[in-house]
């Protein structure tokens, strides 16, 4: 039953990923790119209106991006889907690994381009996934 349930844990997560991934590949059309145009103001403090999401590069980059995220959230939902079940600790080896992986990154350079509140809300989609795989102490190896 544990396992079940973090299969699907981990399927909302990852349909979470999915999620923010299909917003990030919008933006690169004008019309739709609002709430990330928002969300680019809120973390490259000040709140100030400044961000506008429109060079080309920058659209292109939100494409890319998204489509990144899209593809890597549609991984951990297979992987939740196919590996979870029989083997549950490669499962979350292989999603947390990446998902480490990804943190690091993505945060570093967020503060390397002067965006360090990204940072912090990447830790949101870390804890996402430590929620997913969470465990019952008698579970735990």
């Amino acid at each position: 039953m544990q396992n079940a349930n973090t299969q699907t844990a981990v399927k909302v997560a990852s349909g979470f990923v999915i999620f923010v991934g299909l917003l990030l590949a919008a933006a690169a059309w004008p019309p739709l790119a609002g709430p990330v145009v928002l969300l680019a103001d809120i973390i490259v403090w000040p709140f100030d209106g400044a961000e506008t999401l429109a060079a080309p590069e920058t659209r292109v980059l939100a494409a890319i991006a998204g489509g990144v995220m899209v593809g890597w959230g549609v991984t951990l939902w297979k992987t939740a889907e196919m590996v979870q079940r029989d083997a549950p600790a490669v499962a979350r080896s292989i999603v947390m690994t990446g998902l480490y992986c990804w943190f690091a990154v993505d945060s570093l350079g967020s503060i390397m381009a002067g965006a360090p509140l990204n940072a912090l809300f990447n830790i949101g989609f870390v804890v996402l996934f430590l929620v997913a795989f969470r465990q019952p102490r008698a579970a735990r190896a």
